[in-house]
């Protein structure tokens, strides 16, 4: 049987909750050695970042406000369920990363469970679950090969704090706080307070580098809150190029090893299994995104966890953190945005008319 994991690698071929990787120890503010920036001048430090070659640790913690996994759901878990994705996001967990310019990349997440490792080694990709020694193999197809590579540092916090700096505009005030040290490393705190009061983030505090423009950890504070709801940073953080040896990787004895394919690119838009495609509503920090009719399945709704998760509310059943929502309604749709749920129930009515 396909291993669904490999469906949940984007076209970086990594685990996404590695790039939301997380660190439990917070920022210590005071005196440093860096040259006086104003916030568009640390901007200007992120965008010219071109750091292809580093390591480090990095460590995963968020107080989200949800009920934790049972037990259950993490033995025996098949790979690429929604249980499997679920724990990588919202468990603690500590994760060892190397890169070496876009096509060599290792990751490894080390936790109670298991040990679970992506690598890259230009055309070879390699998936391993220490767990019943499985592993999977894919080539990365020619085109993924020639096409743009995103940013090596995309295997790290600086793929959060793009996501946030991308939604910088007019309804997002840019200041710095006091600089700060991160993995040993004198950092700018830059600081993202969206203006308007529609959605759930109150601050989000991005920890650059002062040497290498690298977001080195990622801060995110409920509206109204006094400490984090979600965090993403190195503990350990190194800017010089990992040994080659790093990327090699030969499956354990004993381990099994199934290939598999991935997508080029060249399938119909409308191909059975394509995903459906969103909607989205609202702007800025306020912004929904909307998926239509059917594309969570019937199943969905029968599944312990799911039902552990979310809680029922007029149109469906939703699911509320302190810091994102998710709705998912009778008929199947799935709303999500960092706005209370009753704007996503609005937004539900508005477009089932």
């Amino acid at each position: 049987m396909e291993h669904r994991w490999m469906r949940w690698a984007p076209a970086v071929v990594v685990p996404v909750a590695i790039a939301a990787a997380v660190i439990v120890t917070p920022l210590a503010a005071g005196a440093s050695d860096l040259p006086v920036k104003s916030p568009a001048d640390v901007l200007r430090l992120v965008a010219a970042s071109h750091t292809e070659s580093f390591s480090g640790t990095v460590e995963q913690n968020s107080e989200l406000g949800l009920p934790s996994l049972p037990v259950t759901t993490s033995k025996g878990m098949d790979d690429g369920s929604a249980a499997d994705v679920l724990e990588l996001a919202l468990a603690d967990h500590t994760a060892k990363v190397w890169v070496d310019g876009p096509s060599r990349l290792r990751v490894e997440v080390l936790d109670n469970l298991a040990e679970r490792d992506a690598i890259r080694d230009g055309s070879d990709l390699w998936l391993y679950q220490s767990s019943g020694k499985k592993v999977a193999h894919a080539t990365i197809p020619t085109r993924l090969k020639e096409s743009p590579t995103p940013d090596a540092t995309s295997l790290t916090p600086s793929q959060l704090a793009q996501r946030f700096l991308d939604a910088v505009d007019p309804t997002t005030k840019v200041s710095l706080g006091d600089d700060t040290s991160v993995a040993g490393r004198d950092a700018y705190d830059l600081v993202l307070t969206p203006k308007a009061d529609t959605t759930l983030i109150g601050t989000v505090s991005i920890a650059v580098d002062g040497k290498t423009g690298i977001p080195l950890k990622v801060s995110v504070t409920a509206r109204g809150a006094s400490s984090p709801a979600f965090e993403a940073g190195f503990t350990a953080f190194s800017d010089q190029k990992p040994d080659a040896s790093v990327f090699s990787f030969t499956p354990p004895k004993g381990a099994t090893v199934t290939e598999q394919k991935l997508p080029t690119g060249d399938q119909p838009r409308d191909a059975a299994g394509s995903h459906p495609k969103p909607t989205v509503s609202g702007t800025g920090w306020a912004t929904i995104v909307a998926l239509p009719a059917g594309s969570a399945p019937s199943a969905v709704a029968d599944d312990p966890l799911f039902a552990q998760l979310t809680q029922p509310v007029d149109g469906g059943r939703a699911l509320s953190s302190s810091i994102v929502s998710v709705l998912v309604t009778a008929d199947g749709r799935v709303l999500a945005g960092s706005v209370p749920v009753s704007a996503l129930q609005a937004a539900a009515q508005a477009t089932g008319r």
